[in-house]
């Protein structure tokens, strides 16, 4: 058989620039619109990882980063054999891990609940009042729980008064329920605004699957366990992905306003330990270093994660 030179002309990589060109020509509008938003994320994103060879060096501001001198990973043996290592990696761990097992299911929970309502005006009012506290600000959040929670004046002090603890317990400053404060304020505020991608899904079901079930006599948790579930599985499993990719970050507003000197041996995590000793100590070259360690191993996670849910499902980010 003998090859042909205009398909081998057709294959090569000039003839596919020249594809690419032909094609940004005929949407150079669109493109045009597109831009602005990658002008921007290489300004934000790319630029900035100039600045990760500090992790790698001893920085001074005075010296600048090409003038600073490469230590090698220096940075990183200091962090390692550092006594709150072990620690700030365990409560990293372990909270992320805990928000992502409790928080995970309550917004796939909702929209199924949601979606098996038929009055539309309540449905309605439902999902407002579910969205309206993912709106209300970390510090603004933070402070109604100080207020809340207070064994003072709070309303958990009162109760606990009206129904005879004379000393209520100090829940803020108890480092055991620090997690779990954390944790289940974050589900009731992020839950409703977490299901919207879910009930989108849900929408798209072929409404003649629900009445082929129902005229072979399928009940509701059956038409919502074969017909729901199986539509809102690939949607779940690429927001997991997403999740684990982020296991290392915690948010770091929510977790440092809610440090307090009793709390800490809990509450302290990777990203409010990197703005202590980068922003306060001015160990910039230490934090680097901590930060960077902290974004590799996101990335390790979400490829392990990626190509075992394309294995075990073809369901994947790439």
């Amino acid at each position: 058989m003998t090859e042909n030179p205009m398909g081998r002309q057709r294959s090569g990589w000039r003839y596919k620039l020249y594809r690419a060109g032909r094609r940004i020509q005929r949407n150079w509008g669109l493109y045009l619109l597109l831009l602005p938003a990658v002008v921007l994320l290489f300004c934000f994103n790319y630029l900035p990882m100039y600045g990760v060879q500090i992790a790698f060096r001893d920085f001074s501001p005075s010296q600048g980063i090409q003038g600073s001198p490469w230590v090698g990973l220096l940075n990183f043996q200091k962090f390692f054999n550092s006594f709150q290592s072990k620690n700030l990696i365990w409560n990293t761990v372990s909270l992320s891990l805990y928000s992502l097992i409790a928080g995970f299911p309550f917004p796939i929970i909702l929209a199924l609940m949601v979606n098996q309502i038929r009055v539309k005006r309540f449905k309605q009012v439902l999902q407002v009042v579910t969205y309206l506290p993912h709106f209300i600000s970390t510090v603004v959040m933070v402070g109604i729980m100080l207020i809340l929670l207070s064994p003072s004046n709070g309303i958990y002090g009162n109760l606990a008064r009206v129904l005879g603890v004379q000393n209520p317990v100090n829940i803020m400053g108890e480092a055991s329920a620090f997690q779990h404060v954390y944790v289940w304020s974050d589900v009731w505020q992020h839950a409703g605004w977490d299901s919207i991608i879910y009930i989108a899904a849900l929408a798209a079901v072929d409404p003649s699957l629900y009445e082929a079930a129902t005229v072979d006599g399928a009940s509701k948790i059956q038409r919502l366990w074969h017909i729901d579930v199986p539509f809102l599985i690939p949607t779940a499993v690429i927001l997991l992905i997403m999740r684990a990719g982020n296991v290392m970050n915690l948010g770091f507003e929510k977790v440092y306003l809610m440090q307090n000197p009793l709390n800490t041996s809990i509450s302290e995590v990777i990203s409010t330990y990197v703005y202590k000793i980068g922003m306060i100590s001015n160990q910039y070259s230490l934090s680097a270093a901590v930060n960077l360690f902290n974004t590799v191993i996101n990335f390790v996670l979400l490829l392990l994660v990626n190509g075992f849910s394309k294995k075990l499902g073809d369901t994947s980010l790439w």
